[in-house]
């Protein structure tokens, strides 16, 4: 996983494409001189090393440890020109950074007339591609022009670039205020979490609807829909509504499949779209359209113009794979989907440095649900024991706990019943400190405890007012996300039936697949 403690040079050398190594030997050796010659050995002493270890390079004797903090700036920089210099052609927002560099080469050079011509064109370009916060700065570049350079090419020219400047500025404020907005949902829901009771929901209600009263979503441009859409979602996911969630998802994904020249500008934000798409898909079960939708994700990420990074590269796997283990857990075809795990976790390796501890435990909470649903229950605890011993994982308490309660059922599937109590204990003292305690977890671990103090002709009868319980439950607004992480309706009607609980949920999926 990715170790945020490590030397910056070091991580971005490790970075590199061999493409990219090359070109950038290439661009060095233009460089080279006898007295700039140390940072190419730098660069050599770091590619090939598996660690970095200041000691080797001091060993090596190209530099003075007081040098070597300068050296290292120095080739790091250097780096960073030469990708700059190799960034592909259909990138617009460099091409236009680069237009409006020339454009202030020109106008330093007193060439007023040619830095204004490419300024326009850039301008248009912009626009086209809804960069408006570009096209704000060429307008106010135009205007800085015009104040010491009067051109009279154009009739009424400076009350065209005021207007301008007022539109564009209007609009790049309206993104910024939704932008800002989507930000603080999300830090609310890092900090407190979805809402619990009524009063939470009423204060995120109002508090939302106090940031988008005055605006009116028919005038908005793609980039102002995209951030209303995206605050919109953020507000559904914080109180639960499950059914907001997949409409505004819907809206972001489409806004992009209908303007399919900014998911090559922005495939970022397409590609999270989606994941928020078919995460609101697997909230409401909706199995055909989620299947319909992942296929087509699929099939836009393989397209030649697709673009190609190590961020989207990495983003890409997150997302498909993810998506492809929700599908089998919510078809309950978990037979089937044992082979993806291998492949995840050697892409997990892969892509180790761009993915943080949280998405790597959220794989391995999926993997232990698949095997659970295979009654594979040792593998199970596996790699939900790698959840449970994982210190960092503060900003996903929620992860935690619902580790530790399939543990629990995965550990009473096994007959330890001498684990179990300790288990138990140490799970509800977990829960009290996380102060996140549900109904449906209290439930869960008051189940189990009770569990082995039936009579066996009881516990079928004890199976079933537990399910008539959790039956209740589901259907309470701030209850029915634990569902989603512990589907204990289904083992439940498992243990009642005497059946797979593979089979309960391939039922389940038959009948409300739409």
């Amino acid at each position: 996983m990715a170790n945020h403690q490590k030397d910056f040079l070091f991580v971005l050398i490790k970075s590199l494409s061999k493409s990219e190594k090359r070109q950038f030997k290439i661009f060095a050796s233009r460089l080279e001189t006898s007295s700039n010659t140390k940072f190419i050995e730098l660069f050599n002493i770091l590619d090939k090393s598996e660690n970095y270890d200041e000691k080797l390079i001091l060993k090596s004797g190209i530099i003075k440890k007081v040098q070597l903090s300068n050296l290292k700036s120095y080739l790091y920089k250097q780096i960073l020109v030469s990708i700059r210099l190799n960034i592909p052609s259909q990138n617009i927002r460099y091409q236009l950074r680069e237009q409006i560099d020339f454009a202030g080469i020109l106008y330093n050079k007193g060439l007023y007339k040619q830095s204004l011509k490419i300024l326009d064109k850039t301008k248009i370009i912009a626009l086209e591609n809804d960069e408006k916060y570009m096209a704000y700065e060429i307008v106010e570049f135009e205007k800085l022009i015009e104040s010491q350079y009067i051109t009279r090419s154009i009739q009424g020219r400076a009350d065209e670039l005021v207007i301008q400047a007022k539109e564009l500025n209007y609009r790049n404020t309206i993104s910024s205020k939704l932008s800002n907005l989507s930000l603080q949902l999300y830090g609310i829901m890092l900090k407190t979490g979805y809402v619990k009771n009524d009063e939470e929901y009423k204060y995120i209600d109002d508090y939302f609807n106090k940031h988008i009263s005055k605006l009116d979503e028919s005038k908005f441009g793609f980039r102002e829909k995209y951030w209303f859409y995206n605050a919109n979602l953020w507000r559904s996911f914080l109180v639960q509504d499950f059914l907001a969630s997949y409409k505004y998802a819907y809206k972001w994904v489409t806004l992009f499949y209908d303007n399919p020249n900014m998911i090559y500008q922005n495939p970022v934000f397409f590609l999270k779209g989606n994941h928020y798409f078919l995460e609101s898909l697997y909230m409401l079960k909706y199995t055909s359209n989620f299947k319909k939708y992942l296929t087509l994700l699929e099939k836009t990420i393989q397209d030649e113009k697709f673009p190609v990074n190590d961020n989207i590269a990495s983003l890409s796997f997150l997302y498909i794979y993810n998506n492809k283990l929700n599908l089998h857990i919510l078809e309950g075809t978990f037979a089937e989907s044992e082979y993806l795990i291998p492949e995840i976790l050697d892409k997990i390796k892969v892509h180790s440095e761009h993915l943080d501890e949280h998405h790597e435990m959220l794989f391995f909470y999926k993997i232990a649900s698949i095997y659970f649903g295979n009654e594979k229950y040792n593998e199970c605890i596996a790699y939900l024991d790698k959840i449970i011993n994982n210190k960092n994982l503060t900003m996903r308490e929620d992860l935690m706990c619902f580790a530790r309660l399939l543990s629990l059922i995965a550990h009473y599937e096994l007959g330890k019943d001498y684990y179990l109590e300790n288990h138990l204990k140490n799970t509800y003292k977990f829960l009290l400190k996380m102060n996140d305690l549900h109904e449906v977890q209290k439930e869960i671990i008051k189940f189990l405890r009770n569990l082995n103090n039936f009579y066996p002709a009881d516990i079928k009868k004890e199976f079933k007012k537990m399910h008539a319980r959790f039956v209740e439950l589901e259907k309470n607004t701030y209850e029915k996300r634990a569902f989603l992480y512990l589907d204990i309706i289904s083992w439940l009607e498992s243990k009642m039936e005497n059946r797979k609980i593979a089979d309960i949920i391939k039922e389940k999926a038959k009948l409300s697949s739409r």
